[in-house]
């Protein structure tokens, strides 16, 4: 459907160029023939017979030699749209996007000086062109190249947000460390359920009874995560798995969200935490029906519990694993025990592996082992979608995983 359209475009675009062309050789044709017949007024855009006659030929041959060459030309638009997606794939997205804003700056630029001397004769159409080519080229080379330097230019702004972040950090860290004084805590027990302490569904004493038990406390994201149910069946966690009800709470809002792929993850966060609890394993798993309704977000909630229960916290979560470890809470993160537990390479030893897809230097393939680390090959591009043998070169080990370089053989 689309070539059809661009087909009806090119046509229609040559049969106008072909129509506007031969009436400018109108004079020629009453030069030749000089009949009274032709030069006489049609009343339409006072249009003479010569005239129309010129503009209807031309638009025919422009029509028909539009009608045949289209199927040429939309092969070679459709190379060339191959060509410009290919190069912008190998792009980074910060730098596609500081590429359009150059140029768009350069048009802009190019647009007011071409003004200025349009009105030069002779050259003066032609100036204009030359501008928008050249500044339009200039700004997508400068503003990539510079990138660095002018996101650099607003770093106040991420200061400004930065200070309020700390600042609202300090007073959740504050308020964390105050603790109860232990006579509240030790001395009368019955005395301590006062409607206070109900409205926010906490029971320090309770809280403090219950430390004993080495709570592993779960977050959402883990839950989701899945891994953790494999984990659990591993035997290598001890003590009591810790569901907090506002995190269950958390998992049945995405379950019902109207995003179909937040409702999947929930549902899938559900049925991990039903086959944890079908597990047949040593460990226990508890549902703890507390909440802290003074405090806002379920990650500092955890964070609070883990600090009453002495506990530690079970996550992926790379921000909550630094907030949680700045206020105390030792922090089991799966991604780290991935990580530690991935088979070691040593530079010059051989696999094979299938090159998927470009990296994202020119000429380099990546492939996946089974465990998902990524293997960037020198060279690979040229072995995409085959099954090859590789020699390492080199291992990098990152926050988010480890990265192989590698060689074809």
């Amino acid at each position: 459907m689309l070539d059809k359209v661009i087909k009806f475009f090119i046509t229609l675009t040559c049969a106008i160029v072909g129509g506007a062309a031969l009436h400018q050789a109108s004079p020629l044709l009453i030069s030749y023939i000089n009949l009274e017949f032709f030069q006489i007024d049609t009343g339409i855009f006072r249009l003479t017979i010569a005239n129309l006659v010129c503009i209807l030929s031309g638009a025919l041959v422009g029509g028909l030699a539009g009608f045949f060459i289209s199927p040429y030309l939309i092969g070679k638009l459709g190379n060339f749209t191959a060509f410009v997606e290919k190069q912008l794939s190998k792009m980074p997205i910060n730098d596609v996007i500081a590429g359009a804003v150059g140029l768009a700056i350069g048009l802009i630029i190019a647009n007011l000086l071409g003004n200025a001397f349009a009105r030069i004769p002779i050259v003066g159409n032609y100036i204009p062109i030359i501008f928008s080519l050249v500044l339009g080229y200039l700004g997508v080379r400068i503003t990539i190249k510079k990138r660095k330097e002018i996101v650099s230019s607003f770093d106040f702004i991420k200061d400004i947000l930065h200070n309020r972040e700390a600042d609202k950090a300090a007073k959740e860290v504050k308020a964390a460390t105050e603790t109860v004084e232990p006579e509240k805590v030790t001395e009368e027990p019955a005395q301590e359920e006062t409607p206070t302490v109900e409205k926010a569904k906490v029971n320090l004493v309770k809280l403090q009874e219950h430390k004993n038990k080495n709570y592993k406390l779960l977050d959402t994201n883990v839950i989701i995560d899945g891994r953790i149910a494999d984990i659990c069946k591993t035997g290598f966690l001890e003590g009591t798995l810790l569901i907090p009800v506002f995190v269950l709470e958390e998992l049945q809002y995405i379950a019902d969200s109207a995003d179909t792929l937040r409702r999947v993850r929930g549902r899938r966060g559900l049925d991990v935490l039903q086959k944890i609890r079908e597990d047949e394993s040593n460990l226990d798993v508890e549902i703890m029906n507390v909440d802290f309704d003074d405090i806002q977000g379920v990650d500092s909630k955890l964070v609070r519990l883990a600090q009453k229960l002495g506990g530690k916290i079970i996550t992926n979560d790379f921000n909550l694993n630094k907030v949680a470890q700045l206020r105390g809470v030792d922090v089991l993160n799966i991604n780290e025990l991935s990580n530690a537990v991935k088979p070691v390479v040593i530079p010059g030893e051989t696999m094979k592996v299938q090159v998927v897809k470009d990296g994202k230097e020119p000429g380099q393939g990546v492939a996946y082992l089974d465990d998902g680390t990524m293997i960037v090959i020198e060279n690979g591009h040229r072995y995409l979608s085959r099954t090859i043998s590789v020699e390492v070169t080199s291992a990098l080990q990152t926050s988010a995983g480890r990265m192989i370089f590698a060689k074809p053989r």
